[in-house]
């Protein structure tokens, strides 16, 4: 994903003062968090999108510190939830409880009842549980005996996860990922990162005090707002939407790929690359938008071939494959 800070000149876009807000969070977020602006700059789109992240990598560089964060950053309620092998559906939706008083049942709101929700080591729970999001993501409501319960606005659910082949984890199913707007890689910090790491613990940084890490609200809700009213007015092109068609379409065709992108990805990735473009500065949309944000929103979406994977292909070559070849409008 490209750097949002490197397109600014000269562009025009929507309420400069709601751009710069959430352009602050990658301020904000860096006295916690060293590097890592690609995700942090994910995590931003899926906010415009009102879509969900699934953050991946293996454990100790910083997934829970980011959307801790995010959160801190935010003018937004947040919980937490720390997915293990018991953890059960009503632990997370809520349940019906009896009390004894009245004699009757009434509902107990799960942690899904937030603003922000950091499903943590999410794969390390049995799909069971996992499935007890999906409503939650798609129709932002939870159903309990019957009744549907609105969720609050803005709502995402920031998962992380460890490489499926880490001991433990279960994968998650396809109409599970296919919920999330955007799937997130973090890599190894670089060693002049770490190094920058290792001298914050030892001035005395304490990832479990952000507060005194300094980091501030500089956002909320009324930004948000403004930010998705400014995104939702930015000019698709019917070259553009044809574009992002013929990437979809060529995964679908793909020898090296059993399952290819399916419309509602073709639309996720319309969406992304409109919040991609009003938040480097412009109010139109052109062929980079669309290259900057489809690894990250269409890598969790297809699916290898066994004999593609034993040769060492990967999702993310596969598309640029894809990106190198489908033609790009003028």
């Amino acid at each position: 994903m490209m750097d949002p800070t490197t397109d600014n000149a000269g562009n025009t876009g929507g309420p400069g003062s709601a751009r710069d807000a959430l352009e602050a969070l990658r301020a904000e977020i860096a006295k916690a968090v060293v590097g890592q602006d690609p995700a942090v700059t994910g995590l931003v789109v899926a906010l415009l999108c009102r879509g969900h992240v699934l953050l991946e990598g293996v454990p100790g560089v910083a997934k829970t510190l980011l959307v801790r964060a995010l959160a801190s950053a935010l003018e937004l309620d947040t919980k937490r939830v720390q997915f293990t092998p018991d953890l059960m559906p009503s632990d997370v939706t809520g349940s019906l409880v009896y009390d004894t008083r009245s004699a009757e049942f009434s509902f107990q709101p799960g942690p899904v009842f937030t603003n922000l929700l950091l499903a943590d080591e999410i794969n390390r729970t049995p799909p069971k549980t996992q499935s007890s999001l999906l409503e939650a993501m798609e129709e932002r409501q939870v159903t309990v005996d019957g009744t549907p319960r609105p969720l609050p606005d803005p709502f995402l659910v920031a998962a992380t996860q460890n490489p499926v082949e880490y001991e433990g984890t279960y994968p998650l199913p396809e109409a599970q990922l296919d919920r999330f707007l955007l799937k997130l890689t973090i890599p190894l910090p670089s060693r002049q990162d770490e190094i920058a790491v290792l001298t914050r613990h030892a001035e005395g940084f304490n990832p479990r005090d952000l507060h005194a890490a300094g980091v501030r609200p500089v956002a909320g809700p009324a930004d948000l707002e403004a930010a998705r009213a400014a995104v939702a007015k930015t000019t698709v092109s019917p070259e553009i939407t044809a574009y992002v068609v013929d990437i979809c379409r060529a995964t679908r065709e793909s020898p090296s790929l059993t399952l290819g992108v399916s419309p509602r990805g073709a639309t996720a990735l319309l969406a992304t690359a409109r919040a991609w473009a009003w938040l480097t500065g412009r109010d139109y949309v052109i062929p980079d938008d669309v290259k900057a944000l489809a690894l990250p929103t269409l890598r969790h979406r297809v699916q290898l071939r066994p004999e593609a994977e034993m040769e060492g292909v990967t999702a993310d070559s596969v598309i640029n494959a894809i990106l190198a070849h489908v033609p790009v409008p003028r």
